[in-house]
């Protein structure tokens, strides 16, 4: 047996055309949507993300407005800056790419940004209701990850699913969606603390890995048929690559596809499903404005 690939790039580019239709009705009626992207530094994963975005945004039709802002800028800037865009109505979505620089803490940053405009979902208002099933910005990696379930017919329903990883970015929002009405899951989350992992995913149907850690799952930790979602990116040094380095996910790949009856590629699996989801939060947003 060897398990269906899934193609996160094809999902994620179907997700971007629907959006894009829809920004062209939005045009139509005088709306632009449009994203701020901040970027604060050079770290050189966070300038490929936010590059990654910014393709994105011109892809799907929605109007750009990244700000690029020094290193040694401080809080209070950064702070300023956010107010400024909260009150600015042509702007509808506004992204600040993480990590920061230490001298600004990212929870106050997090905090200062209006959660109507909180594409991301990460404040703690569009948290909170997901947490009781209300209408929120849902964060862009597990609402990914939800979206490809669907697109592949995958059956949640009943579904046992473990989910490794406790962030919250993606570990604990994933586990709350998964266990939605919706989808329907019984969800078991792993994490450091957890003693003989492989005792729950033996008995899972579905994997969620989010450890950020290679070789966190290998394939005698699981059952023949499991689905296996890998939202690890891992830089593994390589002298034979041009970058230095090559991408791995959490989970031994090569091993697993031999065993699981679905599974997702580092890269190309849930990494541009996220940006893809981003576009789409965006485009509410802006639908919300006009409302």
């Amino acid at each position: 047996m060897s398990a269906v690939i899934i193609d996160g790039k094809q999902i994620a580019a179907d997700v971007r055309a629907e959006v894009a239709e829809k920004v062209k009705e939005l045009n139509k009626k005088g709306i632009e949507p449009c994203l701020a992207v901040i970027l604060v530094g050079e770290n050189p994963a966070s300038v490929s993300y936010v590059t990654g975005k910014q393709k994105a945004l011109a892809e799907v039709g929605m109007k750009d407005r990244s700000i690029k802002l020094p290193e040694t800028t401080s809080e209070e800037e950064l702070l300023k800056l956010i107010e400024q865009l909260n009150n600015d109505s042509t702007v509808h979505g506004i992204l600040v790419q993480l990590p920061l620089p230490r001298q600004i803490n990212e929870e106050k940053v997090i905090m200062a940004i209006d959660p109507r405009k909180d594409v991301d979902g990460f404040h703690p208002v569009n948290v909170g209701n997901l947490v009781i099933g209300k209408k929120a910005f849902l964060p862009c990696t597990p609402h990914g990850i939800i979206v490809l379930l669907k697109k592949m017919g995958i059956k949640t329903d009943g579904a046992n699913v473990v989910v490794i990883g406790r962030s919250n970015i993606v570990g604990k929002p994933v586990s709350l969606l998964l266990s939605r009405k919706d989808t329907n899951s019984t969800v078991t989350m792993c994490h450091t603390g957890t003693k003989n992992i492989a005792d729950y995913t033996r008995k899972a149907d579905i994997i969620v890995v989010a450890a950020g850690r290679p070789h966190t799952l290998s394939a005698d930790m699981v059952k023949e048929g499991v689905v296996v979602i890998d939202v690890g990116v891992n830089r593994i040094p390589d002298s034979t690559k041009k970058s230095g380095f090559h991408l791995e996910g959490d989970c031994d790949f090569a091993d697993l596809k031999e065993k699981a009856s679905y599974i997702t590629p580092v890269p190309g699996g849930v990494g541009p499903m996220t940006i893809a989801m981003l576009m789409q939060n965006t485009l509410e947003a802006a639908i919300k404005e006009e409302e």
